[in-house]
């Protein structure tokens, strides 16, 4: 009885210890110049948020709740500005914004839906709201 019990015992560590990183939410924050500030909060499941921020003083926050929500920002020149806000499910938000004095954000509530972004040359406002199920939005603009 004592080996039956510990092998059920080293099972169930097994199946709970593999099954932990498929339930886990992923951040991936890069920065290589000065200045920048980036945050980001999940609550739920399977969400993802990459942000990379490359020149100066650029500033970035992705929140997540639900889950499979996936959230990519980006940023390359300065002085730029990026937020991503996700309820639900199997959303995905982008942005890119190359220049410098950008703008942007993206608000995502509900399940399915998509919204990219780029904005290139400087003093950009890009926005995106969405709710409701498998809605899809693009912007690009360059502005100066």
């Amino acid at each position: 009885m004592n080996r039956t019990a510990l092998i059920s015992a080293a099972l169930a560590g097994l199946v709970a210890f593999t099954s932990v990183p498929a339930f886990a939410n992923d951040i991936n924050i890069r920065q290589y110049g000065w200045a920048h500030s980036s945050g980001g909060e999940q609550n739920g499941w399977r969400n993802r948020i990459g942000i990379h921020q490359d020149g100066r003083r650029n500033s970035a926050t992705a929140h997540q709740n639900g889950r499979s929500n996936v959230a990519a920002i980006g940023q390359d020149g300065r002085r730029n500005a990026a937020t991503t806000i996700q309820t639900g499910r199997h959303n995905a938000a982008g942005l890119a914004q190359f220049g410098s004095q950008h703008q942007g954000m993206i608000v995502q509530d509900g399940n399915g839906n998509i919204a990219a972004g780029v904005q290139v040359g400087r003093n950009c406002d890009g926005f995106v709201s969405q709710s409701g199920r498998g809605n899809v939005a693009a912007f690009v603009q360059t502005c100066n």
